[in-house]
């Protein structure tokens, strides 16, 4: 099946939205990754007292969190390269129905995923300060986490827009 005009313009549409929303799950990914705080907590039940950095992996919530981004990634970078050979090439690299079912609810769920991972960074980064009075080491790390969860609502933006496109594409029965 070759591409109609109006098929290439939506298949750089939704390149660009797949673009988009890798580069937000890059800049997210870096950021969560690199984030870190100093636990300085002096509790008695500590049975020491020194410094200790903490990170990503310390909390579940971002742990899924950055789960969720690397799933997203790899699912876009799949989808951009499955694109740009559409593109070069005129022709769709999974023919039929099955393609156009892999791109529709492939779209679906990373969109659906990435909400998760960002709902549950917002979650918990929302409640704890509630919780626990917090040092401005940990409350640094929780904005530059909000910064990251932000970026991954945007990513859910655009892919879930993608979806629609991806909707549009399946072809109409009589």
């Amino acid at each position: 099946m070759n591409s109609t005009p109006s098929s290439s313009i939506v298949t750089v549409t939704v390149l660009f939205l797949r673009i988009f929303t890798f580069v937000f799950l890059l800049i997210a990914l870096i950021l969560i990754v690199i984030d870190k705080f100093e636990d300085t907590s002096d509790y008695p039940e500590d049975t020491y007292n020194e410094t200790e950095e903490l990170n990503f992996n310390f909390l579940h919530a971002y742990r899924y969190m950055l789960s969720t981004i690397v799933i997203g990634s790899a699912y876009n970078l799949l989808q951009m390269a499955l694109s740009i050979i559409s593109l070069v090439t005129g022709n769709r690299v999974f023919r039929g129905n099955g393609g156009y079912l892999f791109d529709f609810l492939g779209d679906k769920i990373i969109s659906f995923l990435l909400i998760s991972g960002s709902a549950a960074e917002f979650g918990f980064s929302l409640d704890l300060p509630r919780m626990y009075e917090l040092n401005h080491s940990m409350k640094s790390f929780l904005e530059n986490a909000n910064i990251a969860a932000s970026l991954l609502l945007i990513g859910f933006l655009l892919t879930a827009i993608a979806s629609i496109f991806s909707s549009f594409a399946f072809p109409k029965k009589a």
